[in-house]
């Protein structure tokens, strides 16, 4: 038995201002979240997206095609329910980022490392202003309790959309740092994503590519950027 899948029952997809932002609706009908609240969102920007998104759907409804109403129903049912909580989380990840933790040897892929992940510690220095320590090896060493609790406050002060689209930033890269150069634009989201590979590209070139692992890399890839589309929407003026 075929899976059974909403049929699309509108004509046209639009766009209306309301209290808190703008929503969509379809031929008049408010959309809603999963949890049934009405999907109000932070800008014009963000809400032309996902009008387009519905008004792109054909006999039936494929949510796999729409991310920006994922992500919209995600800040919405979850990252708003919990942000405190979930901003705690992500800046966590401050106190191990990939950035800091260095391999010992070889000399190849320590001069690697150096040469692109410096830079983005010296940019966290200066523009969020917290300066990570490297470390050498994996074993964990705490970083600077009052550089992490300014860390955690930046995220803090996100909004519920923005913080939805940090959460990918962060875990899909495995940086805080990475996450807030992404947010921020201190450098081209691919140049970011590339970056926080970088482990796993110089093992690539030593043993050769595993065509499983980099298809799962290609679609981590893919919701990277549009995790680096969903946080400009949300602040988009």
């Amino acid at each position: 038995m075929s899976e059974w899948k909403a049929k699309r029952f509108w004509t046209n997809a639009s766009i209306v201002a309301r209290e808190g932002g703008f929503g969509v609706e379809l031929d008049g009908r408010t959309v809603r979240t999963p949890g049934k609240r009405p999907l109000t969102l932070p800008t014009q920007a963000m809400a032309a997206a996902v009008a387009a998104e519905w008004q792109a759907q054909e006999k039936a409804i494929d949510p796999t095609t729409m991310p920006v109403t994922r992500t919209a129903n995600a800040a919405i049912d979850k990252v708003a329910v919990q942000h405190d909580e979930v901003a705690d989380m992500l800046a966590a990840y401050g106190d191990a980022d990939l950035l800091c933790y260095r391999a010992e040897a070889p000399a190849e892929l320590v001069a690697r490392q150096a040469e692109l992940w410096d830079p983005l510690l010296d940019w966290a220095r200066d523009a969020l202003g917290a300066e990570l320590a490297i470390r050498t090896g994996v074993i964990h060493a705490p970083q600077d309790a009052a550089t992490l609790a300014r860390l955690q406050q930046k995220v803090r002060q996100m909004s519920d959309f923005e913080l939805a689209a940090f959460y990918d930033l962060v875990s899909l890269s495995g940086s805080l740092i990475i996450g807030f150069a992404a947010a921020e634009g201190a450098r081209e989201a691919e140049d970011l994503w590339d970056i926080s590979r970088l482990d796993e590209a110089w093992q690539a070139e030593q043993w050769g590519q595993d065509d499983d692992a980099e298809a799962v890399a290609a679609l981590k890839k893919q919701s990277f950027l549009h995790a680096k589309r969903m946080f400009s929407l949300a602040s988009a003026q």
